[in-house]
């Protein structure tokens, strides 16, 4: 299957749309770290929030799957890559990673994606990739290690940068997965039902990874503590699976299509800028200068990479043949 430029990504209205969808979806992301949180200091497992997040939207989007009961037998590699790497792998490394390491370091790794998602445009899809693009991942990356402090508590466990780095790559998964379809081709399949069959994949893998059943069910029934405001977990988990699951993945698979995948990469950086911010506001982790300082720079990189183009030159299509080939096919892009 070839791999083709994206046409609505060089058009400047389709591009305002695309960086409008991609910065809504920053900040459906961003708001779940503040959601869950509390949720896992009443007492489950962070990994039980991720299933509950996961198997939630799944149900969700259940009607779409099943609208789009066909896409399964025409496009299932694309399916299964979808749910295994943008949606269960990103999850599982990284809170895997976060038991092993500091929470800065692990995020830090993982938003290294538009870094490896330029590499991918470059030397895999061998596509040029223009200096904005690659400025604003550096600036992006820059602004990160400021705004997680990546130097309080640093730690060197092997393990656990193994794992931050596969949700880096999941990540990446995420972006070129999220790219396919967005030629104007009849066949082209549609985001909302790869959204719908990625999250339930993604929530069968889970089942098995998180084992919901030794989850206590009955912190859902209770309230939450939402700095000092008591707050029903029940209503912290529809936020979770509703905004920070279903809407994220739908405005963030949309705005790839309209970008390209480098260029939203880079925007979605502005996910950890959203959520340390809700953080401060919500519950009171108060923000240092060098992270207000980072959030800044951060802001600078995406958007002098929202500036950019897929880039110019050799855009002509990539040959890519079989399943896996489609896996990879067009742009690169939770």
């Amino acid at each position: 299957m070839p791999v083709h430029t994206s046409v609505s990504s060089q058009d400047s209205p389709g591009k305002g749309a695309g960086l409008g969808l991609a910065l809504a979806s920053a900040l459906a992301f961003g708001g779940s770290g503040v959601a869950a949180k509390p949720l896992i200091e009443a007492g489950l497992d962070p990994l039980h929030v991720v299933w509950l997040r996961v198997v939630g939207a799944a149900l969700v989007m259940l009607p779409l799957a099943v609208r789009h009961r066909a896409l399964p037998r025409r496009r299932p590699a694309l399916l299964a890559g979808f749910g295994l790497l943008a949606v269960a792998g990103v999850q599982a490394c990284y809170f895997a990673a976060l038991s092993r390491i500091p929470v800065g370091v692990a995020l830090l790794i993982e938003y290294l994606a538009p870094a490896l998602v330029l590499g991918w445009v470059r030397f895999v899809q061998r596509r040029p990739v223009t200096r904005a693009a690659a400025l604003g991942v550096v600036l992006a990356a820059g602004g990160l290690a400021c705004v997680v402090e990546v130097w309080s508590g640093l730690s060197f466990d092997a393990l656990g940068l193994v794992l931050a780095l596969g949700a880096a790559c999941c990540q990446v998964g995420y972006f070129v997965l999220a790219d396919q379809g967005g030629d104007a081709g009849e066949t082209a399949p549609d985001p909302l039902g790869v959204i719908a069959y990625g999250l339930l994949v993604g929530a069968a893998v889970l089942t098995l990874v998180a084992r919901p059943w030794t989850m206590d069910w009955s912190v859902l029934g209770g309230s939450t503590d939402l700095n000092g405001t008591a707050v029903p977990a029940a209503a912290l988990l529809a936020w979770i699976v509703l905004v920070a699951t279903v809407i994220a993945y739908i405005t963030g698979v949309l705005s790839v299509r309209r970008l390209s995948p480098q260029v939203a990469g880079v925007v979605a950086c502005l996910e950890a800028v959203i959520a340390t911010v809700l953080a401060w506001v919500l519950l009171g982790e108060h923000l240092s200068v060098p992270q207000v300082a980072g959030g800044a720079v951060v802001l600078v990189g995406a958007f002098i990479a929202q500036s950019a183009g897929p880039g110019k030159g050799t855009l002509e299509p990539v040959a890519a043949g079989g399943a896996e080939r489609e896996l990879s096919a067009r742009g690169t892009a939770a």
